[in-house]
């Protein structure tokens, strides 16, 4: 299997596909952060990294399988401003022929969750060559009004699953993928058949670690901080932030 992966952070995909026993033949990835791509390369050295997203051109990759990826969350997730896909002039960006028109003017955009726009020319570009392959992209909760503008243009709509059904995480997230999906009604994108994954039960009391050494631990004054910014966020409204618990070294 040839992969494309966008946003490829520390190749988690790759870790998935090992897995699931998976053959890789070729495994693209596209990311900026530099200890990301250290991390990759160090557990997957044969990865071909092709830098910033937006200089990609996905035509001169040739046949791709698989194309992957988690763009940018911040400007859609509750905890945030929640000002989505749009321009510092508050443009929303509805489609990808605007979104490109943007960008060749060389508007600055919001954020950086615009750069799911990114995803979808590449995709379109893959298509050129392989127009039948298979496509996963992540994202976080957000607004019905988004969604409804990713729905539109991935071609699919997107099935919501809490990673707290697998892991100690609550980590609400949103899935597009045309592997598996059926037409529920002819008004509207088909929607993703990948069924909701079995309650596992795993709590964080299950992964933490008993014997911990003391430079692990914080130290009061940053516990502090923490408590401070959560009160902060809670006058605030959007309920981000930490409960300490007791128990730890003094």
């Amino acid at each position: 299997m040839i992969v494309l992966s966008l946003f490829d952070g520390m190749s988690c995909g790759q870790i998935a596909l090992r897995e699931l026993g998976v053959t890789i033949e070729k495994y693209y990835a596209s990311e900026v952060d530099k200890f990301a791509i250290a991390n990759t390369m160090a557990n997957f050295p044969d990865t071909v990294q092709l830098g910033d997203v937006r200089d990609i051109d996905a035509t001169a990759l040739g046949h791709i399988d698989l194309l992957i990826g988690g763009s940018p969350c911040q400007s859609f997730s509750f905890a945030g401003k929640r000002a989505g896909m749009s321009t510092k002039t508050n443009e929303k960006i509805l489609t990808l022929d605007r979104y490109l028109e943007l960008k060749k003017q060389g508007f600055e955009f919001e954020g950086q969750s615009y750069l799911f726009w990114e995803y979808i020319r590449i995709l379109q570009q893959v298509r050129q060559t392989n127009p039948g392959v298979f496509f996963m992209l992540e994202n976080v909760e957000m607004g019905k009004r988004w969604e409804s503008v990713i729905d539109e243009a991935i071609g699919v709509r997107g099935v919501h699953i809490n990673s707290a059904l697998v892991s100690a995480q609550v980590r609400k997230r949103i899935y597009w993928t045309n592997i598996r999906t059926f037409q529920s009604t002819m008004f509207v994108p088909p929607d993703s058949a990948i069924p909701q994954p079995k309650d596992r039960g795993i709590l964080l009391k299950d992964i933490l670690e008993t014997d911990v050494p003391q430079r692990y631990y914080l130290k009061p004054e940053v516990v502090q901080k923490l408590i401070a910014h959560s009160e902060r966020n809670k006058e605030a409204g959007n309920g981000f932030g930490m409960k300490p618990r007791g128990g730890g070294r003094k």
